[in-house]
């Protein structure tokens, strides 16, 4: 009998534990405030508590003070100066930005063996089971922000919450330099009056959208049946709105989670660019995201082609092959034929911004060889120069039409 008496004891004891984690807010959004500005007024301390802008044709960061301005990443450069002229404006130092993102990521494995990186400068964390080793979430999360500020020396919001949906929105309220919790059982009360841009997914298009049918929070597209939106946004859009409306999100985070696609892009600022420019910037794309797809032994299927207009809207264009591949003359084969595609818009709208990216990834070795098997299928040509470049640098060897043209940023990634 006291055997039993002990057994259900100790049954209880883990239920009550069990549901105690799995209920507790234990997923953090880690996200450095506007980084590549952050890691510049670190190193100079002149640059502190001042307007702050990264690049001078095409805004790719800006401080928190030149934000207040009005001044948004992609923005051209002439505006953004004309919004806040007081502003320094500092040319990009990817080095930095490259090692300031591995020391992040150092304090954030040693909070917990269990990160996902998003980007250079943003990650999700469990630190489900860690309470007696490190503390509550919360605790874990103001220790994490001290320690990026002494070994980083810039400053991260941190959002906590149950599913990594919540956590991302309270990481954006509590921007910048913040740390918000979302209370277990109080989610949609917090989620519920926060506008429909807070929902993943919802872009400029899609919010002018909802907000012409009269919907405007995201209380008011959780009212919506679930049929509604997909009537008004599509099947996959409306299904995962209408979800995350509702906070469900069972995504775990996930470690060493290898890249959907890889792709590359390009801000062409406001100038107007004739198709023989266009046509050379794509295939410099094309060359940075084979030699990466290849570096990373991944071949893939689809290939996207992303487009930004005069007016910040957006398109896409889209072609899957018959068979995945990394090759960069079929690739360039592809992206060209979308680019002639989209040239009639083009014409019409201007573009600012010219993106490509390969997706339906697999790994090179898991790929079924298809005939002809020779030679002249452009494989050996890509890894000799992938030898070459490896060896001596990217820019050893280039194509003739690239030879005098601005190549344009590289910015620091995660490893693909």
């Amino acid at each position: 009998m006291r055997k039993a008496c002990l057994r259900s004891s100790v049954h209880h004891r883990f239920l009550c534990e069990h549901t105690f984690v799995w209920s507790e807010a234990t997923i953090l959004h880690a996200d450095a405030d506007a980084f590549f500005a952050s890691v510049e007024q670190r190193d100079d301390p002149r640059l502190r508590g001042r307007p702050v802008i990264v690049g001078a044709g095409v805004v790719l960061a800006a401080s928190y003070e030149a934000k207040a301005r009005g001044v948004c990443t992609a923005m051209g450069g002439s505006r953004a100066r004309r919004l806040c002229p007081e502003a320094v404006v500092v040319p990009p130092r990817m080095s930095a930005y490259s090692e300031a993102s591995k020391a992040l990521y150092g304090v954030f494995e040693d909070a917990t063996p269990l990160v996902e990186g998003l980007s250079i400068d943003e990650a999700f964390l469990d630190v489900r089971g860690l309470r007696r080793l490190s503390g509550t979430p919360v605790e874990i999360a103001a220790r994490l922000r001290r320690e990026v500020r002494e070994r980083v020396g810039i400053p991260v919001t941190v959002g906590v919450a149950r599913t990594k949906f919540l956590a991302k929105v309270a990481s954006g309220v509590a921007k910048p330099d913040g740390l918000l919790r979302v209370p277990p059982g109080r989610e949609l009360e917090f989620l519920h009056p926060l506008p429909v841009e807070r929902l993943w997914g919802v872009g400029p298009a899609t919010g002018r959208k909802l907000r012409k049918a009269g919907i405007e929070t995201v209380g008011e597209v959780a009212e919506l049946p679930e049929s509604a939106l997909v009537s008004m946004l599509g099947r996959a859009s409306g299904r995962h709105l209408h979800a995350l409306a509702h906070n469900r999100d069972p995504r775990p985070v996930q470690t060493r989670r290898r890249r959907g696609s890889i792709g590359s892009q390009r801000a062409l600022g406001r100038r107007q660019r004739s198709p023989e420019e266009l046509d050379a910037i794509l295939i410099g794309l094309v060359d940075r995201v084979t030699l990466r797809m290849r570096r990373a032994k991944r071949v893939g299927r689809t290939v996207v082609l992303r487009l930004r207009f005069d007016d910040f809207t957006r398109a896409t264009r889209s072609h899957t092959m018959p068979g995945a591949t990394a090759r960069t003359a079929a690739i360039l084969v592809t992206a060209r034929g979308l680019l002639a595609e989209a040239s009639p818009v083009i014409g019409r709208q201007g573009l600012t911004l010219l993106g490509l990216s390969v997706a339906n990834l697999e790994n090179e070795d898991a790929v079924q060889l298809t005939l002809p098997l020779d030679r002249a299928s452009g494989s050996a040509l890509d890894a000799a120069l992938d030898e070459v470049r490896a060896r001596f640098g990217t820019a050893a060897v280039t194509r003739a039409v690239l030879l005098g043209r601005d190549p344009g940023f590289t910015v620091p990634l995660l490893p693909d």
